[in-house]
């Protein structure tokens, strides 16, 4: 029996059906490795596709099984359509020798002309490496990237932390000047922002080239791209050497789960067919996304996918990946209406299984390439598994994103009255997760920071953001919005789960939301940038949040409180809001209550001990009001067990630090 059933018993009426996935696994691992080796052998199709520079020459191979004719086109022959036909090799493979090694060179630009369906169209090269966008005509085209040009990697030594603090980041929108910034700003900049507020896993979204900038990122064209609109690929080298250079570990958001429908720019209708790499007819559409759903039960799109990953982590030396969209991949419908509030919904028809096991061998890859890769998973569905190792029966990511947490958070504080807070069902929400499976806590990513959402600090201070956040003004709106900002962050990162995540700017409270360049905004950068001035300048309230998060991130990486699983909860007072609990040597208190403040709580704890107040909301450096001593607070016994009594001012959270206290032994007199 595999260890998921172990660890969830309700799952054992579909044990059929996990042994139907992992026969599957099974199978295609095995078809795909008929040749013998490894997936990490079988992975290498960007050795061979694509171009490369070779003794005398250079050589370029597509896949294409289905067109006619494949032509290479560019500055190279003055852009003549049919000059330098491919030659047709078995299996759909297509191959040129251009002789002489100046034939081409880096920066060449060129595109792919194919023949099918009696129609004579051009695309970018499956494997092109850079693509760039013509600021006249706006159409883009591939340039070469000499293979044979060596980047001075320095991080051979590096080690990353074993906690995980994630920076989501965004290179373009990282500059406070309206702009699109570049890899090297960003690595000038950016990562000694990052690194000095203590957080050391840079999530990089939008790394994977796409044509459209609004996108975020995520309606990938170019898979072996990394896009163009911040600087050429060495940049980026420059960045993650940079960051590990910092002790930052740097992970791609990579999107698997669908791609663009662009023809000229994407993938799609290469070899003039839709299925070359995705489902044909209504199952490759996606119905809310207006992409393409790629077919994972082919193995050469599980070629193309799990070599794309392996390039991605030996040519820019990344560190493991966030998977987009995996509930989009984990069902044929998308998950789209889908409220998975029963076992039978992860194990129906509606299950793509198919995609399941390229998850699977996607996750066995990245650790043969580098066993101390992370992957996290964006499921908003609670698969059963999505986190265990694929021997126990699992999908054999590391974590998975608690998406349910923003959520909860936007429902608490837009729908209620403070006086209506439920502290338990907040509690029950942070404490919501799979047996064995690790969780990236959250209050707000990109996702709740775009426009037509509100970011948490948006929520809270509402209009009064623009004018009161001066430390010199006081008002109440501000004096909440501040208050409950920290208590929110604090609560998820200690009780939400294994891992914590920040996107960035929000660690200080970055006002209004962002909004991409469009026709709609006057093509303006207002919205799409980071106004860091505003944490750094000092006569704002920023500061104080900016601080907050920087002492809490620090106590809490000290203390390795994602260690412990789960904190043990040792007091919750639901009518006043009060709850308590315990992690790895801290112990955590919070007063939601917006205007009583309680005076000498009792709080049991797990031995005699002396508790020192390591951190409090309250606090003047971080805007509040010091009603809480910085002192040793020592156990009492009631009944044989320890207690510790607090003061609670409303609205505040403070968090102790357990100290043993050392028991003395009287020296015998002596005469």
């Amino acid at each position: 029996m595999y260890r998921i059933l172990e660890l969830n018993p309700q799952l054992k009426p579909f044990a059929g059906d996990i042994d139907l996935r992992m026969d599957l696994y099974r199978r295609t691992k095995a078809r795909l490795l008929s040749q013998g080796g490894t997936l990490s052998d079988f992975a290498q199709a960007h050795n061979y596709l694509g171009f490369h520079h070779v003794e005398g020459g250079w050589v370029y191979r597509e896949w294409a099984p289905s067109a006619y004719q494949l032509y290479l086109t560019g500055e190279f022959n003055q852009w003549n359509k049919t000059s330098h036909p491919l030659k047709k090799l078995e299996h759909g493979f297509w191959e040129l020798f251009l002789e002489g090694e100046d034939t081409l060179w880096d920066g060449c630009k060129v595109k792919t002309v194919v023949d099918a369906n009696m129609q004579r169209t051009e695309h970018i090269p499956l494997y092109a490496r850079r693509v760039v966008q013509d600021p006249q005509s706006v159409t883009w085209c591939a340039e070469v990237v000499d293979d044979w040009k060596v980047f001075p990697w320095t991080d051979q030594d590096f080690k990353p932390a074993q906690s995980l603090y994630i920076y989501e980041a965004h290179v373009g929108m990282a500059q406070e000047d309206g702009k699109v910034g570049s890899y090297r700003e960003f690595a000038k900049y950016t990562l000694p922002r990052i690194k000095k507020a203590g957080y050391n896993t840079i999530q990089l979204m939008a790394i994977m080239e796409h044509p459209y900038y609004g996108s975020f990122g995520y309606q990938v064209a170019n898979f072996y791209a990394a896009s163009s609109w911040f600087g050429k690929p060495e940049d980026l080298k420059y960045l993650v050497d940079r960051a590990h250079k910092l002790g930052l570990r740097v992970l791609l958001d990579v999107v698997h789960s669908h791609a663009v429908k662009n023809t000229a720019e994407g993938i799609n209708m290469f070899d003039g067919t839709e299925w070359q790499f995705f489902h044909s007819g209504a199952k490759g559409d996606h119905p809310a996304w207006g992409t393409k759903c790629f077919d994972y039960s082919k193995d050469e799109v599980l070629h193309f996918l799990l070599s794309n990953l392996k390039f991605w982590m030996t040519e820019y030396h990344f560190d493991g990946f966030r998977f987009d969209g995996v509930t989009s991949m984990l069902y044929h419908d998308h998950g789209l209406g889908s409220s998975f509030d029963d076992d039978h919904k992860y194990f129906s028809l509606n299950t793509h299984v198919e995609a399941i096991t390229y998850l699977q061998l996607a996750n066995e890859l990245i650790r043969e390439v580098n066993p101390n890769a992370i992957t996290i998973a964006e499921d908003m569905s609670g698969m059963p598994g999505m986190c265990l190792p694929i021997q126990d029966g699992g999908i054999g990511f590391d974590y998975r994103l608690a998406m349910g947490l923003p959520d909860m958070w936007i429902k608490t504080v837009k729908e209620k009255k403070d006086e209506d807070w439920d502290i338990g069902k907040m509690w029950g929400d942070m404490c919501l997760r799979r047996p064995g499976e690790n969780t990236v806590a959250y209050v707000e990513s990109h996702d709740q920071a775009l426009v037509g959402d509100k970011t948490l600090i948006f929520r809270l201070a509402d209009a009064a953001m623009y004018t009161d956040m001066d430390k010199a003004c006081h008002n109440p709106v501000i004096d909440r919005a501040i208050a409950l900002h920290k208590m929110i962050r604090l609560f998820t990162l200690a009780g939400g789960g294994e891992a914590y995540l920040n996107f960035m700017g929000n660690e200080f409270g970055h006002p209004e939301w962002i909004d991409f360049p469009r026709e709609g905004n006057g093509w303006s950068f207002h919205y799409c940038r980071r106004q860091w001035s505003l944490r750094d300048n000092g006569y704002l309230k920023y500061q104080w949040l900016g601080d907050f998060d920087h002492d809490m991130v620090k106590l809490t990486k000290t203390h390795r409180i994602f260690q412990q699983r789960m904190a043990d909860l040792k007091l919750l007072k639901g009518p006043e809001k009060v709850i308590v609990f315990y992690r790895k040597g801290l112990l955590f208190a919070f007063n939601f209550d917006p205007s009583r403040s309680l005076t000498n709580v009792l709080v049991p704890v797990p031995a005699d001990a002396e508790y020192t107040l390591e951190l409090s909301t309250d606090d003047a450096k971080y805007g509040g009001q010091d009603l809480v001593a910085h002192m040793p607070y020592p156990t009492k016994r009631f009944d044989g067990q320890p207690f510790v009594e607090l003061y609670l001012p409303a609205r505040t959270a403070i968090v102790l630090k357990e100290r043993p206290v050392r028991k003395t032994t009287k020296k015998a007199k002596t005469r």
